[in-house]
């Protein structure tokens, strides 16, 4: 099979979501569920995919990643408010798409995504485009884990040009802030979409480069932190984060959006909320704690690498 086909990109989809589903396995000791689903006839939205989700692990309080390739009658306005002249055309949508939430509160939760989505316009060449990144969200920072996080990333896009990291790390930054709070939701990382620039062989090797380079980027920092004790303190803390973190996906996320709005299968559009989370009315960390300094050093907009 050509490396420049739809078809490439789902086998390359499949075989990565196996990889990472594994890999979280090993490190927990869980088994996660596999829900392997079909659209029904007749819905607006057609296709399948699997669903891989560990509940209630050792380390691992909640780990979804998904796989999905769908088809529409017309492409949902989260996809064309770049592309206005591809409004309601049908389309074909792929990717894998995974949250991480750790039980222990020293390790950061985690958030990946890589898909392909290909515009059939009538009477024209499909249209395909790539999008996806990774960004890491820490309730207790250190400074060696996120810049592990973003040296990993830099070096999966060295090989496409000296442009790229920079340019997704700000992508990054601009798009996973809360506008309501004026905060962004955690470190950063890279982040992109609508990415067809160099064609469709250039932009699939660099999707392939950022979801390989998934698992090196996370796994050393888990393995760093997991051990770590923490008790009733760092865990009241961790669940009024996640709020932040419920917040981001349900109002400003466009992943969220394009799969809601185009008759998604709600069940694992959703599997990226936390199990538990909290919120409190205008709560302030303590100067000189640690969760002070989450919003000083770490919830601001600086150069990791």
């Amino acid at each position: 099979m050509s490396v420049s086909t739809p078809e490439a990109v789902g086998a390359y989809l499949r075989g990565l979501q196996q990889r990472i589903v594994d890999a979280v396995e090993q490190a927990d000791g869980g088994t996660a569920l596999r829900d392997a689903w079909q659209k029904a006839p007749g819905e607006p939205l057609q296709g399948s995919g699997l669903t891989c989700i560990l509940e209630g692990g050792a380390l691992f309080e909640r780990a979804g990643c998904g796989f999905s390739q769908v088809s529409g009658p017309k492409l949902p306005p989260s996809a064309t408010q770049h592309r206005p002249e591809l409004a309601g055309a049908p389309f074909e949508a792929m990717g894998v798409s995974l949250v991480f939430h750790p039980r222990n509160p020293y390790v950061p939760t985690v958030h990946m995504n890589v898909r392909m989505l290909a515009a059939l316009p009538a009477g024209g060449e499909p249209v395909c485009w790539f999008g996806g990144g990774m960004d890491l969200t820490p309730y207790y920072g250190f400074e060696d884990d996120a810049r592990h996080f973003h040296q990993t990333c830099r070096a999966a896009l060295a090989p496409f040009g000296d442009d790229k990291y920079p340019r997704f790390k700000t992508w990054c930054d601009d798009y996973f802030f809360l506008k309501h709070r004026n905060e962004p939701r955690g470190v950063g990382g890279i982040f992109f979409d609508d990415f067809a620039e160099p064609g469709f062989k250039q932009s699939f090797a660099m999707l392939r480069s950022v979801g390989d380079a998934f698992l090196p980027a996370y796994l050393p920092i888990v393995e760093r932190r997991r051990d770590m004790a923490w008790g009733e303190r760092e865990r009241d803390f961790q669940l009024y984060r996640r709020g932040r973190y419920v917040e981001f996906n349900l109002v400003w996320d466009r992943g969220t959006h394009f799969g809601l709005q185009s008759g998604g299968r709600t069940e694992s559009i959703l599997l990226s909320m936390p199990p538990l989370a909290s919120w409190a009315y205008r709560r302030e960390p303590e100067a000189g704690t640690p969760e002070a300094a989450l919003t000083r050093d770490f919830l601001v907009r600086r150069e990791w690498v």
